[in-house]
């Protein structure tokens, strides 16, 4: 008996052995994925604070990319009333009287009003800027949805869904109010409704308010910022695959079920892209995850941000695939407020140093220097 007894232990060892090495290669292979990430971040901040200081100490400032800077130079403004008191009665009549490959900044001062207009910025019209009174701001508005039928007969799907889509670059928006009115239904197909879709890559929003309920502000790619903006959802309703900055923005659920705040899809680990919000607010009704993992390494950031408590205390959502979880990168810098409380968190949403946060919390987070306008 002894032979036997002994040869069992041996091939039991050799068994449990056999798959230490995979699951400790997992780990390391988490934990390196996780350093690279936060080395690769912070070292990138590094140089852009240094750069920055040499060129301060130099007496000039980084440079605007030269294709802004010659836009900027040559302004053209147009104005839209629908009163008749302006160049044109409808935004999409001004933007169809803009020639195609643009090279100049074409500025559409839209006046007060209800625009019942659906628009579509092709990525020939560069350099457009939105400008409402921030009195009164415009609104534009629709109620198209992923199931509603296109031109083509077929389902025009979440991505031609948007009551205003821009594909163009060096888009910016001051004062105005994007809607899409179509209701969300709880256990409907097809009910993504997008009030406003950005492709185009440096884009600027600033004073503008987001109405929707789900998908509401498709941040699809691209650079692009956001300050002081109201974007109102239920279901994902800021999602994407955008590099994106949002300060001082008020993010107001209206879930009538548990939802997610984001959605961010990050598809494979080389991919830049990521959600950083800093000095925002998160309330509203209806209980919400922060964000879900839309994509295998989607990645969102809070910091110094003031969250209500329909935050769920798990924070986060993996979207029902665990294997997300050692990919995600969900991270929370010195926020305020009941639904900050970490203390329930999943266990693989980050807690961040300032060493980590630091790269999230300016607008070199979005090359920003080079593109964003100082007035």
């Amino acid at each position: 008996m002894a032979p036997t007894i002994h040869f069992q232990l041996i091939l039991f060892l050799i068994i449990s052995l056999s798959f230490l090495p995979l699951k400790l290669c997992s780990t390391l292979d988490r934990q390196l994925d996780y350093k690279n990430w936060i080395s690769w971040n912070v070292e990138n901040h590094r140089k852009e604070v240094k750069t920055i200081s040499q060129l301060a100490a130099g007496g000039s400032d980084k440079s605007l990319d030269v294709r802004l800077r010659k836009a900027e130079m040559n302004k053209v403004r147009i104005s839209v009333s629908q009163d008749r008191t302006g160049d044109f009665k409808t935004i999409r009549e001004a933007l169809d009287s803009t020639p195609l490959y643009n090279n100049r900044r074409v500025i559409l001062m839209i006046k007060p009003g209800v625009y019942r207009e659906k628009i579509m910025i092709p990525r020939t019209l560069p350099f457009v800027t939105f400008l409402g009174d921030s009195s009164d701001p415009p609104t534009i508005t629709g109620n198209d949805t992923a199931s509603v039928t296109g031109r083509d007969g077929l389902p025009l799907k979440t991505f031609q869904s948007a009551t205003v889509a821009v594909e163009a670059n060096y888009f910016v928006a001051v004062n105005i109010k994007f809607e899409n009115t179509a209701p969300h239904e709880i256990g409907s197909i097809g009910g993504q409704a997008v009030a406003l879709r950005i492709s185009g890559t440096k884009a600027a929003f600033y004073n503008c308010s987001f109405y929707g309920s789900q998908d509401t502000l498709y941040d699809h790619k691209g650079l692009h910022y956001f300050n002081n903006c109201f974007i109102q959802g239920s279901v994902d309703f800021i999602f994407g695959s955008g590099r994106s900055l949002y300060e001082n923005c008020y993010l107001n659920s209206i879930a009538k079920k548990v939802a997610s705040l984001t959605a961010q899809k990050r598809t494979n680990s080389s991919l830049s892209s990521g959600f950083s919000f800093k000095d925002s607010k998160v309330t509203g009704s209806g209980l919400i995850y922060l964000g879900r993992a839309w994509g295998d390494y989607s990645r969102v950031v809070f910091s110094y941000t003031f969250m209500d408590t329909i935050v769920l205390p798990q924070g986060w959502s993996d979207w029902g695939d665990p294997k997300r979880d050692s990919r995600v990168y969900y991270g929370e810098y010195k926020c305020s407020g009941a639904g900050s409380n970490i203390t329930g968190r999943v266990t693989w949403a980050r807690v961040l140093t300032d060493e980590e946060a630091m790269p999230f919390l300016g607008t070199y987070y979005i090359d920003g220097d080079t593109w964003l306008l100082s007035s």
